[in-house]
């Protein structure tokens, strides 16, 4: 975790009333959003409930703390983007259930080669894509569950690049 996520977390577990979740929330960050996701205490169900029923009822938890809190996460996610200048989304989590409420889709912008534009064109065509940018999009989801580990190692290593700079001679 870097040191700004570390500064967020602090910050956000200052802010929050403390009987909104079971835990300290999950705080991640990128450059335009940072986004809170707390967990919730599971429900307790009778013994046999479905597992349909058992989500639906996780899925209630989530919908009445989002409803409950609306004012009051509005009112800190306007003093956090005032404060570190992105915007503030919010999700929760009960049980295996997890949702996020509100989250940035951002656009971004790439100069592809006719054979990156031909794959993106392929899955158009196929049905998987309606336009390029969904393509894209959904090839960017694909590495991310396919090569999460090798994504994690680069994360870790642009840590310690950043612990290096830190220390460096303009660190004051």
């Amino acid at each position: 975790m870097s040191e700004f996520e570390q500064e967020l977390q602090g910050w956000f577990a200052g802010r929050l009333p403390g009987d909104w979740f079971s835990g300290p929330p999950e705080v991640k960050a990128d450059r335009e959003e940072i986004l809170v996701v707390g967990t919730l205490a599971d429900v307790s169900m009778p013994e046999g409930t479905s597992a349909e029923g058992l989500a639906a009822a996780r899925s209630g938890r989530i919908q009445e703390h989002r409803e409950e809190t609306r004012e009051a996460r509005m009112r800190i996610a306007d003093e956090a983007q005032m404060r570190y200048r992105r915007r503030v989304s919010w999700g929760a989590s009960c049980g295996d259930m997890r949702e996020v409420f509100t989250n940035v889709s951002m656009p971004v912008m790439t100069r592809l080669r006719m054979p990156g534009r031909a794959v993106l064109d392929t899955l158009i065509d196929a049905g998987v894509a309606r336009s390029r940018s969904e393509a894209l999009a959904w090839c960017v989801r694909l590495v991310e569950r396919h090569q999460s580990e090798w994504i994690s190692e680069l994360r870790e290593a642009l840590g310690q690049v950043e612990k290096v700079r830190a220390t460096g001679p303009d660190a004051e």
